[in-house]
């Protein structure tokens, strides 16, 4: 066993039986380097990547690359999800060097840690057109001995170059109103008509982007531009929903698509992504997306609370790709969620196949496509996808639409019970506290808007989790990780936005006045230890705690969005709760930090971009008066949050709660007069409230009027 033995991150104890001899990251590994004079080759992946496990069983578990990498170089192996700064830094190397990026990344480095040489997914030998591992690794080795001066001053002038261009936009007049514009014209040419989606193949769901449009068309409603991008929006939505890119069985995406038709999937499921869809699906359903929509959500969530939820506590970061197969073998990508026409003939009546075969595309010799199957692992195999509507089945079988849906309920839960009997994918336990706290977003915002009490108790109880397990009073700091005990790894600038915004999102839904102290808490915290004064945005770890040669702003709503970008909308948020001027202001810096970038590339960041368009809608006070167990005030609730704005207050005012934190403001909304027949909602501006509506459709109108 190397030194990852000891490591809590299964991605590190994964490689610990390696014959290559790991450290991870830190001083021993550095001071090793210096030492013996010796380059570092760094190794960054995460724990349920496919061609990372490509890598490692082609390289990293053969003695003959291990005896190269031992003898020449320093090895050191990083989880991305353990460290986002350092994989942040050097993919912004490997990217602005060689044009693309991605895991497994592999960057070799000068003792002092400053890249010269980069690339990602490298073949142990020479193949389909790329340098092999032993090649690579011959040559820099090769060229370390002889022109050790020159590769030392090329990392010195490449990390001075990255130094100067990562320091981000600089400050400036932010025409937030244009880059909006401009950011919906680039997605819109950017748009698959056909497929949905953007760009060609490969395919991600970007929730930032679709959470951009949906607010760019409440903003823009009545207006072609507004139609449009709900179109763009909803068709995409709907394309993944059919796609194999949807767990059809159990629930859930995948990562990403491999073709443009959202149905071969890379077969991983992260946490960060059930949470980002479940609330851009649920913003889908505010914007009347109907029942679709919130039987996506609630599979989603399900899937979440029942797979990735762990006996202590928090939520698991991920399901691996592969799995052993169900025929022997070793892992193999997909092989829990792919099927023989056998398999399913063996599970299914006569009868029961035939609507499958028709519902899922499934046939006899396979549905996967020979391009989307490099290593010819899926002959044979059938993904499920929507072939086509289940309306239009019903209609050619004589079917109404409810036999139709509870014929395919009925086969998808025969699959479910027999794919149960099959390994599941291996699972990432280790708990990442922004990627939690993301989870417990999505399940306060179904919660509200589906009025679904279990998700509003797995939010609470997921939160009480973080801040027992991650936070630590008596220094106030917050930690990243927890599995088997808490990590020693301080939380980065995306988990205090995501952690404040899970907070905020805590209160809308259950009107605990303790969560909203608890996200100025840590919202002044994230201000004190990530603000750059200079230009107004976040960096994303504090200086004292980072070992990268050059910090960071994390300037791209990517898998996650940017921290900017959420505590963009979490200080609009604190702006209707809060009487403090400094709020508005702090919002104001953000948009101006950001004004290069959102003039010269507004696509990059369009989560920051619904912030922008929020911020200029009127703000709005919703004041529910009502017993909060009457269904009919729930009714008031639910119509009140389905408005897309953060810009608004919502509270829920009965006997006995209190909200200190509005200050002054406070005996005003509690004097609002309830009345004897029933609940009563109040629309405020500035201290002026509209007459009492009773009617839930009445205030969603209300409310569209006034935004």
């Amino acid at each position: 066993m190397n030194q990852l033995a000891a490591a809590k991150s299964p991605y590190l104890r994964q490689h610990a039986g390696n014959p290559v001899d790991w450290y991870p990251w830190g001083s021993e590994a550095f001071a090793k380097a210096k030492a013996e004079g010796k380059p570092i080759f760094l190794s960054i992946g995460y724990a349920t990547c496919h061609w990372c496990h490509v890598m490692a069983h082609e390289s990293f578990e053969d003695p003959e690359v291990a005896e190269r990498l031992n003898r020449a170089f320093v090895p050191i192996k990083v989880d991305r999800e353990e460290r986002p700064d350092v994989d942040q830094a050097y993919m912004a190397f490997v990217q602005a060097t060689t044009g693309q990026g991605g895991w497994p990344m592999s960057v070799w480095l000068t003792p002092d840690r400053k890249p010269f040489y980069g690339g990602t997914y490298f073949p142990k030998n020479d193949r389909w057109g790329l340098l092999g591992f032993l090649s690579v690794l011959d040559q820099i080795s090769e060229l370390w001995s002889r022109h050790r001066e020159d590769l030392v001053l090329r990392g010195e002038e490449i990390a001075g170059r990255l130094r100067e261009a990562l320091v981000g936009s600089r400050p400036g007049l932010a025409d937030g109103g244009r880059a909006a514009e401009h950011a919906f014209e680039e997605f819109s040419r950017a748009f698959d008509p056909e497929w949905g989606g953007f760009g060609p193949k490969p395919k991600f769901p970007r929730p930032s982007a679709l959470h951009f449009l949906l607010r760019y068309a409440a903003t823009n409603r009545g207006r072609p531009q507004g139609e449009r991008a709900l179109s763009i929006a909803r068709q995409t939505l709907e394309a993944m929903a059919r796609g194999g890119i949807r767990d059809q069985i159990g629930g859930g995406f995948h990562r990403y698509s491999v073709d443009r038709f959202w149905r071969v999937p890379h077969f991983e499921k992260m946490l960060y992504d059930q949470a980002q869809l479940a609330c851009v699906y649920l913003e889908s359903f505010c914007c009347d997306g109907g029942a679709r929509c919130e039987s996506i959500v609630r599979e989603i969530l399900d899937y979440l609370m029942r797979d990735l939820a762990l006996a202590g506590g928090g939520f698991a970061s991920a399901e691996d790709a592969d799995s052993l197969p169900p025929e022997g073998g070793p892992a193999r990508e997909g092989a829990f969620y792919l099927w023989t026409h056998r398999e399913l003939e063996e599970v299914l009546e006569p009868e029961e196949l035939a609507f499958a075969a028709q519902l899922w595309g499934v046939r006899p010799e396979g549905n996967i496509p020979a391009d989307a199957d490099p290593h010819q692992e899926f002959a044979g195999k059938n993904i499920l996808f929507e072939n086509e509507p289940i309306e239009k089945i019903a209609e050619r079988r004589g079917l109404s639409p409810a036999e139709a849906e509870r014929t395919r309920s009925a086969v998808a839960a025969k699959l479910a019970r027999a794919r149960s009997r099959r390994t599941r994918p291996a699972k990432d336990d280790k708990i990442v506290l922004g990627w939690n706290a993301l989870a417990v977003s999505a399940l306060a915002r179904a919660g509200l808007l589906l009025g679904e009490e279990r998700y509003r108790e797995a939010a609470e109880r997921t939160m009480e989790f973080l801040l027992s397990a991650l936070f630590e009073p008596a220094t106030g700091k917050l930690f990243r990780l927890y599995r088997e005990g808490r990590g020693e790894v301080e939380a980065f600038a995306g988990d205090y936005a995501m952690l404040v915004q899970a907070l905020l999102d805590l209160f809308e839904v259950a009107q605990e006045a303790g969560w909203v102290e608890k996200a100025v808490f840590f919202q002044d915290r994230m201000e004190a230890r990530f603000h750059d004064p200079e230009s107004g945005a976040y960096w994303t770890s504090g200086e004292e705690a980072s070992s990268v040669p050059f910090q960071m702003r994390e300037e791209y709503d990517g898998a996650e969005p940017a921290a900017i970008s959420i505590a963009a909308a979490n200080l609009l948020r604190f702006a209707a709760l809060l009487p403090e001027e400094r709020w508005p202001g702090r919002l104001e810096a953000l948009f101006r930090a950001e004004a290069d970038r959102l003039d010269q590339g507004p696509t990059a960041l369009p989560q920051l971009l619904a912030a922008y368009l929020d911020s200029i809608r009127p703000g709005v006070s919703v004041a529910i008066v009502g017993a909060r167990a009457d269904p009919r005030t729930q009714a008031l609730g639910m119509a009140a949050a389905r408005s897309l704005s953060w810009r608004k207050l919502l509270l829920w005012i009965e006997p006995g709660r209190r909200f200190p934190f509005l200050g002054e403001q406070e005996a005003f909304y509690l004097s609002l007069p309830s009345r004897e027949e029933g609940p009563v909602a109040y629309l405020c501006q500035s201290f002026a409230c509209s007459e009492p509506v009773s009617d839930p459709e009445t205030l969603r109108e209300r409310l569209r009027t006034a935004s």
